[in-house]
């Protein structure tokens, strides 16, 4: 469940996460009937994963003499989301939004991409209860990850997802429809209602998490109630395009914004003009300073919060800093018409950079209490518990602060992380959230991985929304044998909360990596804290799914077609012809997937860095393994290079077009099993051929034993380099293909292959990334698609008039064609012809990956942040 175990880089197109590899635990370590059954998600695994990882956790640090470059601890453990769409350098403001235009402007093919994801998605499903399942976790109805969250007095409820935009309810949650499509970015940092009833959206999500997208700046909506986002609505100039957005707060008639560069203020009376640069600690690393290009730029100015006094606008306390910590972290304030830093008088709240990360405030509506949170860099490098320094309250945002929480209080007050290595604020680096009952100004809520509520200012809290249920004396597998007092929690991980009121009565309301959730502000309890009355707003009616993968097989009980896909944070789910309702058969975070054509419940899902289980009945089960290990249908076979972590985040599997029993997997090592979806044990994979030590595989394909590779290594840009090794399955013949440095084929990520069905020699390669006319780095080169016809010798660049976007997967179509997926759609090159088309009108969102269902006629797209579409064949002529 997103638990750090690996250092990131936060790159200038996308943020980072440290998203957890859980170790699946043997099918013969089942557990008693009370005690946690899901050894591979447990949270003293989880613990033992992150203290395993522990130095590479966070940058160490910074010794004195080092100039305070962190360059070279962050990219040991570059982020690979990011580093795909950036290396090999840095990739200049403005490049996604060209690229929309440029797609937008494209003919269109005809057809319409229909969504099969949009219904109810339950991760407690009680038909996969499988041992590497999270199902009974008690998260219930489930979606995309949700950034932030608005609410007003007249039941209306906005949420902004992490890369499926803005979502509208009028019924205070559920019933929900999307209100910024047609935006270039649908990636939200932040919402707000002005006093006058505007709805203010802040793109760009700030919560360096490995997958999320820089934003195109701020926009108003004057009528929320009714309008939807445009262009038009755009608040100054471009000032804010390519940022992301942590907050955006009003006072003075300002509204201020805490970016990725800076803080930047705005007048609220008039939208036009441009935004005005407040402060930012190293200007010479904003674009245009001499140092915009440094290896550094992405993290010197990164502004949290802001604090404003309503009753004296003048005075603000500014909360700036990278969250894996600088020199300039801390927090400031005017002194003499000068941003000065904060030194002392601030009382408990720490002033030090090294213990100033990420930080929260909230503040109550009369202005009387004021709250913080606040992650620690010392903490999150050196405690292997928690990174949270605690959560604070004051008079005045000046001061003096007075702790009134730390991780050890919250893990005694109901929490389900309780295991030492896994404790409260373990992920306060990228889960925050605080808001303030506005009737009440003692009466708090907290979100870090769970949710948390006092009402009396800090003196006692309760852990109202935990982790999970695991664990809890209440909880069992079998539904009809727990008792009531394990109620429906929210789901972990959380980022964004409002209050709001519905047919005059007042809710809270939280987003956090599995949609959005409410309760009364004052609901009930049960004796150990726990909220007795969330409700899951995740009716199916918004869809903020992020697939990495997708996989479809003939549905053999029922007719159809079964499509499962991977997941950030919501494992595998599961949709079978006859279903109303999607299952989650797999926890965690899913990767990629492959399933049997001829039998949609033959699956293989990876977890990550090539975690790999494999099912043969869509892992249904009742939960019975527990006590009988041996009704376990749900198998380990990770190949060695997930032991040693060398292999991506998201790793590549693939099946042999041809043989569906062949399977490849890359990581260092490119790895073949013949044994189809009957393997038992990751012994059965055979390594072929080693790409060399530090290099690791980004894409591969087979036909006919004719086996496809692409590496990078190094993955970050610097030292970028890539390459394509070809061999075949039987571990012969395997060698380099010789790639020219001039750019002919771009050094950057080659991210995918599709080959011709009736030639294996004949293939193409999908390339991420931004060309150099963005791409300030070695061998950029252009072009996006290039084409084969001799086995990968010789390439061409066949893009055209294809847009300068990030291209992530191909697929041939049955008559000859091309389907390609982009950050920003999907576009066809018909059979003979020569120019691209754009596929249908989906929003601005990453489709992640292409795949033909069984009939050959359907192509399945697996977006990252509005589910899996699909569309046929025949309309892309």
């Amino acid at each position: 469940m997103s638990a750090p175990t690996r250092k990131r880089r936060w790159l200038t197109i996308c943020a980072i996460t440290a998203s957890a590899a859980l170790v699946t635990t043997p099918v013969g370590a089942a557990s008693g009937k009370n005690g946690t059954p899901f050894g591979s998600r447990t949270i003293a695994r989880l613990a033992a994963e992150r203290e395993r990882s522990a130095g590479t956790v966070a940058p160490k640090v910074k010794a004195e003499d080092d100039d305070g470059n962190e360059a070279d601890e962050i990219a040991e453990g570059a982020d690979q989301y990011a580093e795909a769409r950036t290396s090999p350098g840095v990739v200049a403001p403005g490049a996604y939004g060209a690229a929309w235009t440029s797609l937008t402007d494209l003919p269109s093919t005809g057809g319409s991409w229909r969504n099969i994801t949009d219904l109810p998605y339950n991760s407690d499903d009680p038909r996969y209860r499988d041992i590497d399942s999270n199902s009974s976790g008690g998260s219930g109805n489930v979606t995309g990850r949700m950034a932030a969250i608005a609410a007003d007095d007249d039941g209306y409820v906005y949420a902004g997802s992490a890369g499926g935009g803005v979502w509208r309810s009028r019924r205070g949650g559920g019933h929900w429809k999307p209100i910024s499509d047609k935006l270039s970015s649908q990636s939200t940092g932040a919402l707000a209602l002005d006093g006058s009833g505007r709805l203010w959206l802040g793109t760009g999500e700030a919560t360096t998490n490995a997958d999320a997208y820089l934003g195109s700046g701020v926009y108003v909506l004057s009528d929320p109630h009714h309008g939807t986002f445009s262009s038009r609505s755009r608040v100054g100039g471009d000032e804010l395009e390519s940022t992301t957005i942590h907050e955006l707060r009003f006072g003075g008639g300002k509204v201020w914004a805490a970016t990725s560069e800076g803080v930047w203020s705005h007048s609220t009376k008039t939208l036009k003009g441009a935004w005005k640069l407040e402060f930012a600690p190293n200007p010479d690393y904003l674009p245009g300073g001499s140092k915009a290009h440094d290896d550094d730029a992405a993290y010197k100015n990164i502004a949290n919060d802001i604090a404003i006094d309503p009753k004296d606008p003048g005075k603000v306390i500014l909360a700036v800093g990278w969250r894996s910590g600088d020199d300039y972290n801390g927090f400031y304030t005017r002194v003499d018409g000068a941003w000065t830093r904060i030194s002392s008088g601030f009382g408990d709240l720490p002033t030090d950079p090294d213990d100033v990360g990420n930080v929260t405030f909230a503040r109550s509506a009369d202005g009387s209490r004021y709250y913080a949170i606040d992650e620690s860099p010392e903490q999150l490098n050196t405690n292997p518990d928690s990174g949270l320094e605690g959560i604070y309250s004051a008079a005045s945002p000046s001061g003096p602060w007075t702790k009134i929480a730390d991780y050890k209080g919250l893990a005694a007050d109901g929490s389900a992380l309780t295991s030492s290595g896994y404790m409260p604020g373990v992920q306060a680096w990228y889960n925050q959230f605080l808001t303030v009952d506005p009737s009440d100004p003692k009466h708090v809520y907290a979100g870090l991985e769970e949710v948390y509520e006092t009402k009396d200012g800090g003196a006692t809290w309760s852990t109202v929304g935990p982790y999970w249920n695991f664990g809890f004396s209440c909880w069992s597998i079998d539904p009809a044998e727990q008792t009531g007092t394990c109620n429906q929690t929210t789901h972990s991980d959380q980022h964004g909360v409002a209050i709001g009121r519905y047919h005059g009565k007042s809710f809270v309301y939280v987003g956090n990596d599995g949609g959005v959730y409410k309760r009364p502000v004052n609901g009930s309890q049960d004796a150990s804290g726990h909220a007795t009355d969330w409700t899951s707003l995740n009716d199916g009616t918004i869809d903020t799914l992020q697939y990495y993968s997708v996989g479809i097989g003939k549905d053999l009980s029922h007719g159809g077609v079964s499509v499962t896909g991977g997941l950030q944070d919501n494992g595998q789910s599961i949709l079978r012809s006859n279903d109303t309702v999607m299952g989650s058969n797999f926890g965690g975070d899913g990767g990629d997937t492959l399933t049997d054509p001829a039998n949609g419940c033959d699956i293989a899902e990876e977890y990550v860095y090539l975690s790999v289980q494999v099912t043969q009945n869509c892992a249904v089960n009742d939960g019975s393994w527990t006590t009988d290990a041996t009704k376990a249908t749900s198998y380990n076979v990770a190949p060695a290079d997930n032991a040693t972590s060398e292999a991506r985040f998201i790793a590549p599997l693939a099946t042999d077009a041809k043989d569906s029993n062949t399977w490849i997997a890359g990581g260092r090592h490119i790895w073949v099993q013949t044994h189809g979806y009957a393997i038992r044990s990751g012994a059965e994979w055979k390594s072929v051929h080693d790409l060399g030590a530090g290099r690791t595989a980004t894409a591969v394909a087979a036909s006919g034993g004719k086996v496809y590779a692409a590496w990078c290594g190094p993955c970050n840009n610097q030292g970028f380099a890539r390459g394509i090794s070809v061999g075949n399955a039987d571990g012969t013949g395997w060698h380099d293909i010789t790639l020219p440095v001039d750019g002919t084929v771009p050094n950057r990520y080659l991210s995918g292959f599709a080959v011709d069905p009736k030639n294996a020699d004949h293939v193409y390669l999908a390339v991420n990334g931004f060309s150099r006319h963005w791409t300030e780095g070695p061998g950029a080169g252009v072009g996006h698609v290039f084409e084969s016809t001799d086995g990968g010798t010789t390439w061409k660049d066949i893009s055209a008039n294809l847009p300068d976007v990030p291209a992530n997967s191909a697929v041939v179509t049955p008559n000859g064609g091309l389907a390609v997926a982009t950050d920003l759609g999907v576009v066809y090159r018909a059979p003979g012809r020569t120019r691209w088309e754009r596929v249908g009108s989906l929003p601005a969102v990453a489709v992640l990956q292409l795949k033909l269902g069984p009939d050959g006629s359907t192509l399945y797209a697996a977006t990252h942040g509005r589910g899996i579409y699909t569309v046929k064949v025949r309309d892309c002529h």
